[in-house]
């Protein structure tokens, strides 16, 4: 019988390299047509050099540290609490709670330790020039060590973590077969096997995606007359195909919440004009990672469209919500590089458990 790591290590590598190769090729049983489109076609930007010869051990240890919560306090929260696959590598709450909430993941999640911030999806991050919110950080190696040690989210001790993974012969073994040059457990391999496994979160092959590369059939009238209202509208000013989405920073004027402070990229810079801006976020996969901006004070994917329809000059009506949100929330939509949770985790503790509300 082979043993559980070699199946995840051989599945972690095939989902890889099939998933980028499905991103890459169209179905070939179907025709093709030159795509109308409002902007100019333009590709995807090469993927990282961080990404050139990763070992396949190195994201299978990844993917197992990213879903087992011996990384937190209470060892009960994992990153995947906040990132569940279910979710769209979001939680589907207004804004995420932290350690001392129990298994319970998602929209029902409820505990003393509640962030600022809403849980932004993973996808695509490989691409990205910063990352957070604010932009403070920009490698993914940065952004993952954050939640880590923070009182508010998973308020690990370095010390500790890294003395329970050692009395784990499994991990031993995995962290000797990902770092074969610096085989001893520690937080800088840790965190570096979070970040190869997070780059695996691709989102390139979405209907849009597709239609773009000349299946046009695969879009509905009310998708592709929704893509043309996107553009209508300057929408993909600032959510730019084909990642539909930027380093633009912008304040967008949502709802604050009472009681809460949170002045955004000023916070970063140390710039007053700066205050209240946030990341422009991605588009793809965000059907499910309702509610929507910084705080999460916007409930529904239409209601995001409306409000940011009321941000511009441009006269709108409802028919131009309602297609643009269709636009949005299905031809952006892209499963084909969706984490797989693993049946159970070294550690042996269970695992989060996602709210079994609707989706």
């Amino acid at each position: 019988m082979r043993r559980r790591g070699d199946q995840l290590r051989k599945g972690a590598f095939s989902l890889l390299i099939l998933g980028a190769l499905a991103a890459s090729c169209g179905d070939s049983t179907e025709s093709t047509q030159s795509a109308d489109t409002p902007w100019p076609l333009t590709t995807f930007p090469p993927l990282p050099d961080a990404m050139d010869d990763v070992p396949a051990a190195r994201i299978e240890l990844g993917h197992l540290l990213f879903y087992d919560p011996i990384l937190s306090v209470d060892q009960q929260t994992s990153c995947s609490t906040c990132h569940s696959e279910r979710w769209s590598l979001g939680d589907a709450l207004r804004r995420s709670v932290g350690h001392g909430a129990g298994l319970l993941a998602g929209p029902g999640r409820q505990g003393p330790n509640t962030v600022r911030r809403n849980s932004p999806p993973l996808y695509n991050l490989a691409f990205r020039e910063s990352l957070l919110w604010d932009g403070r950080v920009e490698t993914i190696e940065e952004q993952a060590v954050i939640p880590l040690f923070d009182e508010d989210e998973m308020n690990a001790d370095a010390e500790i973590v890294v003395s329970d993974l050692s009395a784990i012969a499994e991990y031993v073994d995995l962290f000797a077969q990902a770092f074969p040059e610096n085989p001893e457990v520690s937080i800088d391999s840790l965190v570096a096997a979070l970040a190869a496994y997070q780059r695996t979160f691709l989102s390139m092959n979405a209907s849009y995606d597709k239609y773009a590369q000349g299946r046009t059939q695969v879009l509905t009238e009310d998708m592709t007359a929704g893509m043309f209202r996107f553009a209508e509208m300057g929408c993909h000013d600032c959510h730019a195909p084909p990642r539909f989405e930027s380093e633009r920073f912008a304040n967008r004027h949502v709802p604050a919440v009472e009681g809460l402070i949170d002045l955004g990229r000023e916070e970063f810079t140390g710039r007053a004009e700066d205050r209240g801006k946030f990341r422009t976020a991605t588009l793809r996969n965000i059907a499910f990672t309702e509610p929507y901006f910084h705080n999460g004070t916007v409930d529904s994917l239409e209601d995001a469209v409306r409000h940011e329809l009321k941000q511009g000059d441009l006269l709108f009506t409802d028919e131009d919500v309602r297609l643009i949100t269709v636009f949005i929330g299905k031809a952006l939509r892209d499963g084909s590089h969706e984490p797989l949770r693993p049946a159970s985790v070294p550690s042996g503790l269970p695992l989060s458990i996602d709210d079994p509300g609707s989706r």
